[in-house]
């Protein structure tokens, strides 16, 4: 098994302004993050566009991506899609490539709802490959609830040891740390508490723009360092109450830009943010490290 623990930043896609993708600026992008002193990068993230990157695409930022990365932090590829077979060819094209594991939503639109429609996604996956999968429970976005007793039965399958949970429930976050499937937040507004009760890691979309405070945070808090920990979080929270709470995608990537990181352009359909929430980002990101 794959050791995830730490921040796994939900790594954005490089674009330039006419939509296409930015190879050159996602390998520079790539050494700043690692320079920084993240664990692991997760390639082809919702942050980083991926509804909006074809199969070719996808597959082609893993190659250059766990090319480029090398062995020095951990690769996790998101290999969700519609369909079960093109999950399967995207996931062992990943494997064959070097990824460390597979980040893998549940069939998220018009798929099963129920337990066993889900377990039986996931099995069929489990057959087909042999590195980690992370389980993705975001029900915010897909419609679609991780049940605990769902994530019992999946902590049966070799693959199923890990997953990102995006809900922001800490009721539900404590009672999947009591499983033995290792959790990694993925709601950026809990990050140190999830971290504090157990969770060995996460996966973040806004550690693009503030990847050493989140780095710097996660170690704090595993050294005990709490209440350094905390006033720390203090700086980093404004900034993520207005993304959680805001234009999410867009934000994060203005952001990454305005601190340096990526070239801030998005995919349509995205569109930038407006003159009023660009002032709001850059107040609530001021406080920050520098």
């Amino acid at each position: 098994m794959a050791d995830l623990s730490g921040i796994n930043l939900a790594m954005q896609t490089t674009f330039n302004a006419d939509g296409s993708i930015n190879f050159s600026a996602y390998e520079e992008l790539i050494e700043q993050y690692l320079a920084d002193g993240v664990h692991g990068l997760v390639l082809g993230a919702g942050t980083g566009q991926h509804p909006y990157l074809t199969e070719q695409e996808c597959n082609k930022l893993y190659e250059i991506g766990i090319k480029r990365i090398n062995g020095r932090c951990n690769v996790i590829c998101q290999t969700s899609a519609l369909n079960v077979d093109e999950v399967i060819r995207r996931s062992k094209h990943a494997e064959a490539n070097g990824a460390d594991a597979l980040m893998v939503l549940p069939p998220y639109f018009e798929g099963p709802t129920d337990d066993d429609g889900l377990f039986s996604f996931y099995e069929e996956l489990d057959s087909a490959i042999k590195v980690d999968v992370v389980g993705y429970n975001i029900p915010q976005s897909t419609g679609i609830a991780v049940s605990v007793p769902l994530l019992l039965r999946l902590a049966e399958l070799p693959s199923f040891n890990y997953i990102k949970d995006s809900g922001g429930d800490m009721t539900t976050h404590q009672q999947y740390l009591q499983t033995s499937v290792k959790v990694l937040n993925g709601a950026d507004t809990i990050a140190p508490f999830a971290f504090m009760g157990g969770a060995v890691g996460a996966i973040q979309g806004t550690a693009n723009y503030m990847p050493k405070e989140a780095v710097k945070l996660y170690n704090l808090i595993k050294e005990k360092k709490l209440e350094e920990a905390l006033e720390l979080w203090k700086l980093m929270l404004p900034s993520v109450l207005l993304l959680w709470t805001g234009n999410y995608l867009p934000m994060v990537l203005k952001a990454a830009h305005l601190r340096g990181y990526g070239t801030g352009n998005l995919r349509k359909p995205l569109r930038a943010i407006s003159a009023q929430e660009e002032l709001a980002l850059k107040e609530a990101i001021a406080p920050l490290l520098k």
